[in-house]
């Protein structure tokens, strides 16, 4: 990416960005392209490790090599990442290498494919032509900002196809980067709506002091308030309720942990490369500790594929068709469940492990090593950890077959 486009995203926030038009790769390319971007991703991730800072050059890196069109279905300029059932595992290998080199990177990126799978799920033809046609030709940035505070945010009908957003959105990840956020809210009836804003022509008010967290400090996960924000009845996605369906809302899950598997990799040559500098890898406990983080790597990896095979048997598309019901409804919300709380222990131990082989000297803010912690301790508190466990648990109650042929 050259040095004026750089500056450019630098200093953008509300303005559009016109990037040279990519042709999206193969996913087996990706991934190798993933791997390879983590290390650079990973050199910089110290220079945005600060509240009001973004990752502008790795997603300008991401943009270049084809990776926000990705997830676009071929006729649109993709390759299917993460919307054909088969591109699963690509998919999650390429957000766990993202993940590796910046947890921060990870998130935003986790988000954008999460709402082109929703857009080509449940918008019209009309409306993924349209958003696709953003994401090709301008690199649109989209995310889901679906948290709120108590107030919530409510959509107002104005009549002739207009409406008004009244309230605020937290957590708003990119902010001021990503352009095309899905920005959900209540209807007069109490449902729930989703709702794409184009965050480049309205105002909005943000409120920059309520992100002053302990790690994820470069994903400028703002609070915004939309009030006096008003958009179309083309700019609402699907219908009353969909963003709540099943198993969309829960299967999406994997995204996610397969970033935060990345970050638990990260600590695992961050910790290895710290102990043979220190001339410390002969000592037969550290030695004990390396192998169980190994241990618990190769496990998570084993959840990727376990995940990806079984989104890839429950239909060619991720979540099937949503004119349709599925009769294993149920066992796919029940692995991704059990894949998403294996990981988030995955990565507790290896942190753990992490801490006790490199002692408060490498914990220190000199070492990258502590910036990981941070990031990946606040990025594993995804809600509904104890729903998710008691749901896998329910599941298997209400089976009689065998454990060999759960899944």
């Amino acid at each position: 990416m050259n040095t004026s486009l750089s500056r450019a995203l630098a200093t953008t926030t509300d303005q559009q960005i016109s990037l040279p038009q990519t042709t999206s790769p193969s996913t087996a390319a990706l991934v190798r392209l993933a791997a390879q971007m983590a290390e650079g991703f990973a050199q910089q991730a110290g220079q945005v490790d600060k509240p009001g800072a973004f990752p502008v050059e790795a997603f300008a890196r991401l943009a270049e090599e084809g990776f926000l069109v990705a997830p676009l279905r071929q006729p649109l300029g993709g390759c299917g990442l993460g919307i054909d059932a088969a591109t699963t595992h690509d998919l999650l290998r390429s957000l766990k290498h993202i993940g590796r080199g910046n947890l921060a990177v990870g998130r935003v990126y986790e988000g954008h494919v999460n709402a082109l799978q929703i857009i080509q799920t449940f918008g019209t033809a009309e409306q993924v032509e349209r958003y696709g046609q953003a994401v090709r030709d301008r690199h649109k940035i989209f995310g889901v900002w679906n948290a709120e505070d108590a107030e919530g945010l409510s959509i107002v009908p104005l009549g002739g196809q207009r409406y008004r957003l009244e309230g605020a959105k937290t957590f708003c990840s990119g902010a001021g980067y990503v352009e095309r956020p899905f920005v959900n809210g209540k209807l007069p009836d109490g449902t729930w709506q989703m709702a794409i804003v184009p965050m480049d022509e309205v105002s909005t008010k943000w409120d920059r002091d309520w992100w002053q967290p302990m790690g994820m400090r470069a994903t400028a996960s703002y609070k915004i308030d939309f009030t006096g924000v008003e958009i179309g009845a083309d700019d609402l996605i699907g219908q009353p309720g969909d963003y709540l369906r099943q198993p969309w809302l829960t299967a999406g899950v994997v995204r996610f942990a397969a970033v935060q598997l990345g970050g638990a990799e990260a600590l695992f040559d961050l910790t290895r490369q710290y102990l043979q500098a220190e001339q410390r890898t002969e000592h037969p406990y550290q030695q004990e500790r390396l192998g169980q983080m190994a241990i618990a790597l190769e496990t998570g990896q084993l959840w990727l594929r376990g995940a990806a095979d079984q989104i890839v048997a429950y239909d060619s598309q991720f979540g099937g068709d949503p004119q349709s019901d599925h009769p294993q409804q149920a066992r796919l919300l029940a692995y991704a469940n059990m894949m998403r709380t294996a990981i988030e222990q995955i990565c507790m131990e290896t942190m753990q492990l992490c801490e006790r082989s490199v002692g408060t000297r490498g914990l220190l803010p000199s070492h990258a090593i502590e910036r990981v912690i941070r990031d990946l301790t606040l990025y594993l508190r995804q809600p509904a950890y104890d729903a998710a466990i008691a749901g896998a648990g329910a599941y298997v109650l209400s089976q009689t077959t065998p454990a060999h042929d759960l899944w």
